[in-house]
């Protein structure tokens, strides 16, 4: 009975979706950067490539987890497992198709936003509107309008520093040698807090198991954590000794903007990080239930496992889509809201970056590219509104809107067309 569609068919449709996600999606980790000229196209699908196929392997499961079981109301649907399994390749297809649509018109749209309605749509088709888990749906719509004020405030605040503590310094170049170690600190601090503790668990247990030692976990992350901090606050007091006289004629025509871009480059990389370890989930959740269906032959009621190579293959999938189709959304996320320097960007990512991680580690599906155009629409009312382009923030809302009820009905529609196909 359950064997009516190949778990090859399933992987292919998954690759489909996830290609999608990165194409629209990884464009909110890289686009500033690459709008800041701080780093090409090419270097940024590469390092986005590396770190958001590392953040969906480590941190993928949790929000994972959210989407399969906690959407829906399982308990309705628990002697149906058919049906899950039907519904669940119906929102694959209802979120891949949409966010194909959003990219051909560079929309950076929101993946958890398509993901959380077409589940809402066929599971209300399915069983009913009481196969819906209201109370959940409430919690990750909130999470969806708290996002982006909260990153453009972070945002907003480190701009406001950067701008007037170092920019418009009369020896901006002087006192950025001040702030580097504070900054140095800021970005390993985000990662730090929020990351090293799930980075040093496996640590911790291979020191047990072969040296017989016993970590306190807690210290353990603090420890590593300041190493880490140290160096490169290190490494970044002797990169600016050492090109303290750098030329005038450099790529970016201002010294300080060119130190600046390093730690952009940095920031990039850890949204790319949160990216991977949120938005995978709106790839890797429907096939996670449906491949547990298949072994089990029942409905997931609560946690459950993921397999490893299910996160591998909603991470190769994204890295595959921002190779192929990423140019477009990156264009609109990193020129055309507003004009960014390497300093306003990297505000704007590390913002992204704080907000996004937080959410993954609570189990939310937020949307990455919310954080991230508040953070760039944050850092546009600190430099004035006339620098804001709002004809695209318009548009990029209008996306926002539309995406619900647009893989809602494109999920619904799509169950009923499979359900009388298969039936």
């Amino acid at each position: 009975m359950m064997t009516w569609i190949s778990l090859g068919v399933i992987v292919l449709i998954a690759f489909y979706v996830a290609c999608n996600l990165g194409a629209n999606d990884v464009a909110n980790s890289m686009g500033t950067s690459v709008g800041s000229k701080a780093i090409t196209l090419k270097q940024a699908i590469i390092i986005a490539g590396i770190l958001e196929f590392t953040g969906a392997i480590l941190f993928g499961e949790r929000v994972s987890r959210t989407l399969a079981t906690k959407v829906t109301n399982t308990e309705t649907l628990a002697g149906a497992p058919q049906t899950y399994l039907i519904g669940m390749v119906a929102v694959l297809l209802a979120v891949g198709i949409w966010l194909q649509l959003a990219t051909r018109w560079g929309l950076p749209v929101a993946s958890s936003h398509a993901t959380v309605g077409a589940i809402a749509g066929f599971s209300t088709v399915a069983a009913g509107i009481q196969a819906v888990d209201w109370p959940t749906i409430g919690i990750i719509s909130s999470s969806w309008l708290i996002t982006p004020v909260m990153s453009a405030a972070i945002a907003a605040t480190l701009y406001s520093m950067v701008k007037f503590g170092i920019l418009t310094h009369h020896n901006p170049l002087q006192q950025l040698q001040e702030w580097i170690p504070w900054l140095s600190s800021a970005l390993l601090g985000v990662f730090g807090v929020l990351v090293l503790p799930r980075l040093s668990q496996p640590i911790a247990v291979f020191v047990e198991q072969h040296w017989h030692l016993k970590l306190p976990a807690h210290d353990f992350s603090i420890l590593i954590g300041g190493i880490a901090i140290a160096g490169l606050s290190s490494i970044s007091w002797r990169q600016l000794a050492r090109q303290k006289q750098v030329s005038q004629e450099s790529r970016l025509q201002n010294p300080v903007e060119q130190q600046l871009a390093k730690f952009q480059v940095l920031s990039a990389c850890f949204v790319a990080f949160a990216h991977g370890s949120n938005d995978v989930g709106n790839t890797i959740a429907p096939v996670a239930a449906i491949f547990y269906i298949r072994q089990t032959g029942t409905v997931p009621l609560g946690e459950f496992d993921i397999p490893t190579w299910i996160l591998v293959l909603g991470g190769a999938g994204i890295v595959t889509g921002l190779a192929i189709w990423g140019k477009n959304v990156i264009t609109t996320v990193g020129e055309n809201i507003l004009s960014l320097a390497p300093s306003s960007g990297f505000c704007a990512e590390l913002a992204t970056a704080t907000t996004v991680l937080v959410a993954s580690k609570l189990g939310l599906p937020v949307s990455t590219s919310h954080a991230l155009v508040g953070g760039v629409v944050g850092i546009g009312l600190v430099q004035g509104f006339k620098s804001i382009d709002f004809s695209t923030v318009r548009s990029i809302g209008l996306a926002w809107l539309v995406t619900v009820p647009a893989a809602t009905l494109l999920a619904a529609g799509l169950f009923l067309f499979l359900q009388i196909a298969i039936g």
